[in-house]
Parts: structure tokens; sequence; C-alpha cells
């Protein structure tokens, strides 16, 4: 591949879908308004567990997932390759924990139909579910296990993301305050507010929750809207009991990482882009968590943060080519799963930009799918139509 690719978005979709079309032989330049990761990709608690999170039947979101999670040991191993940088990725397994007898039969339900996408999951209970997780509360009646979920130290992956970028040339702009989309027809155009522009044959657009600011000029429906998570961490000296697993239950999760922290989200609202942390927020958190680690209760986190999940309507990504703007590319929306998703988007993306077929299932994920924009003008003018035909 020859073109010249501009990446709008430097989070760890940015970043993977950049470092896997300069590894394909595209010329690349990474665009961020502010710094690479800044967003919900450095706030991530990196979590690779498709498993836990898709909980009802095997649809194309869950088969995206999965095949994500099965990239992962290769992908992270090349970036560790290519920059010599190293980062928290541990293969602990998770535990879904249920505390009444009438959960019993939904995690064997979700035991079996798992099991035939690849997991080896099994319901512990009784004494052998507190020796695999000591510090779990009694209360607790049963747990699925599975093997294989994994979780990575999102900060410091996402900093080996962006030298592994660098290594292979791909040429990072950052701190460019804002972008313009000027010519997206016959060729690619963006400039910054500085005036400086950046020239391409081909755009794609990974800008996270900022997406939708997009909807109006590319004459088409991306609705993304960010989601606030909110996330806190304990101190979780060598005094405690560790914990072994993610955990995970109906409420959120918890998972211990290697610098001596336990990490608990996440409390999630609608706060447009505000990204502050709110007393109410971890409260949320704080009300649950010591129900399934009992030592947590009287503890304060020492740490609290929050990040913006870009969400779509339905919940799934945005991924392809744009058909009507046969040069613009999305690969975003990707809600609470950047970090899982991202080789598998940045295959996707790059295979799309070489005009390669995708599978069948990705046309559940593709971009036009909310159908075309709404402008201003077309809006005023259907609610006018709209009070006109009413009584």
């Amino acid at each position: 591949m020859n073109d010249t690719i501009i990446v709008m978005g430097g989070g760890i979709i940015g970043l993977s879908c950049a470092l896997e079309l300069r590894r394909r032989g595209a010329e690349v330049r990474l665009l961020e308004t502010a710094s690479c990761g800044g967003q919900a990709s450095g706030a991530a608690a990196g979590m690779l567990a498709p498993y836990s999170e898709n909980l009802e039947a095997p649809d194309a979101f869950f088969m995206l997932c999965r095949e994500s999670l099965q990239l992962y040991p290769a992908w992270q191993q090349q970036i560790r390759e290519l920059t010599g940088m190293d980062f928290e990725y541990t293969a602990c397994g998770s535990l879904y924990v249920a505390y009444h007898e009438a959960d019993l039969l939904a995690l064997e339900s979700r035991m079996n139909w798992q099991r035939d996408y690849g997991s080896s999951a099994v319901v512990l209970q009784d004494q052998e579910l507190f020796d695999a997780e000591p510090g779990l509360s009694r209360k607790a009646i049963a747990a699925l296990l599975t093997p294989e979920e994994h979780h990575i130290y999102a900060p410091d992956f996402v900093k080996a993301l962006k030298a592994a970028c660098l290594q292979e040339g791909v040429r990072i702009h950052e701190h460019l305050d804002a972008l313009d989309l000027v010519e997206w027809k016959d060729r690619i155009e963006v400039r910054a507010r500085s005036g400086r522009a950046f020239t391409g044959d081909q755009l794609l657009v990974c800008t996270g929750a900022w997406a939708g600011a997009m909807s109006d000029l590319l004459g088409v429906r991306i609705p993304v809207q960010p989601i606030r998570g909110q996330i806190c961490a304990y101190a979780w000296g060598e005094n405690r009991t560790p914990l072994n697993h993610m955990v995970f239950c109906s409420q959120g999760y918890m998972v211990q990482k290697g610098n001596g922290t336990l990490v608990c989200g996440a409390s999630e609202d609608i706060a447009g882009f505000d990204s502050s942390v709110t007393e109410r927020g971890i409260r949320r958190l704080m009300q649950w968590n010591h129900k399934v680690v009992p030592v947590l209760e009287g503890l304060k986190p020492f740490h609290r943060w929050a990040g913006l999940r870009p969400s779509t309507l339905d919940g799934q990504p945005l991924i392809g080519r744009l058909p009507h703007a046969d040069r613009v590319l999305l690969a975003a929306g990707h809600y609470r799963n950047g970090i899982l998703l991202s080789p598998v988007t940045a295959m996707l993306a790059a295979d799309c930009a070489e005009g390669k077929p995708l599978p069948a299932w990705q046309q559940a994920f593709r971009p036009d799918r909310f159908g075309t924009a709404v402008t201003r003008v077309d809006a005023a003018g259907a609610a006018h139509a709209m009070r006109r035909s009413c009584p």
C-alpha cells in the first residue's frame, strides 16, 4: 500500500491503526489535538474480558471482541519487540460472582454457550471458590471462572504503542489544538488551527467521543456521545490478601495491578465532555465493592479518575469505509472496549484501506448504519412541518 493516510485521533484505536497501516507500507500521519492516550485510553482499567462483558449470546459484537482477544498475545509481543519497552500484561483469568441461587442457572447457561466459542470456563462453588479467591465475601455462592481473560496496564501500553509507531516511521503530530477537515472528496486535507495543512489520499477518523462532530460535514449520522466512566484505586500492599483474578459482578469490576493497586470501576453517567470526578460517582463504587471484597469496607481510595467513553446508539463501534465518501474510513465508538478491540480494529481498518473484502459479520459495524445526517436546516424544516401537522 503506497497511499498517504491521515489518522485523526491519538487514542489507542488511532495509534493501533496507524501502526498496522505503516507496517503494511502506507505513509501515515497521526494528528492529535492534545496528547496521545490522554482521554479514554489512558484512563481505562485495561481489561481484556469479552466473555465477562458479553453475557447473553454470541452476537457479532461478541465475535469481534473474541477475535481481538485471540490477537492480543501476538499483538502485545510485537509491540514489546519493536520498542524494547515493558508493560504489564497479566493472564490471570476472571471470576464473575453470583450471590443468589437464582443466578446460578444464568452462570451455567453462559458457561455452556461460551464453551462453544473458545472458553474453558467452569463454575466454582463452596470451598473451591474461596480457595481460588480467598478475599471474596463468604456471601458469594458461586462464580464463573474464565481462564482466557487477561488484563493490561493501559497507561504503559499506550506509551509503548506510541513508541512503536514512531519506531516504524509514523509521523505523529500532537497538541494541534483543533482540526478541520477542509477537503475529503477529491483528496484529503486537514487543517490545524495554526493554519498548518496535512494532505493525504485517505482519512481514518479515530476521534472517539468527538467523532460525532463530523456528522454534518460527511453527511452521515455518527451518533457517538461521551459517557463518563469514573474509577478509583486502593493501595494494596503485601499485607493484604491478593486478588488472584479479575473479579466481576452485576455492579462492576475489580482488578489488582502489578504496581500495588486495586482498581475498582466503573460508575457511569452522562455529563457531556466533562471528565471531572464526582463524590457521587465514586460513592457508587464504594457502596458495593466491600460487599464483594469485605476488607474494602471503610477504606478510602487513594486515587480517583474519569474518562470519556465513546458510545454509539447501539453500543457497538463504527468500523469501515463510508460508501459515499470513498476516501474516508471510520474507527470510532468503541465505548468500554477500546483497549480490547484495538488489534482487531487495526486489522479491519488496514484491510479496508487496502480494499480487501471484510468478513460478513463486519456489516454489523458499518459506519453508515444509522443513515444520513440531518442538517440544521433539514431539522428546522422537519420541526416546522411537524408543527403544521399537529392540531
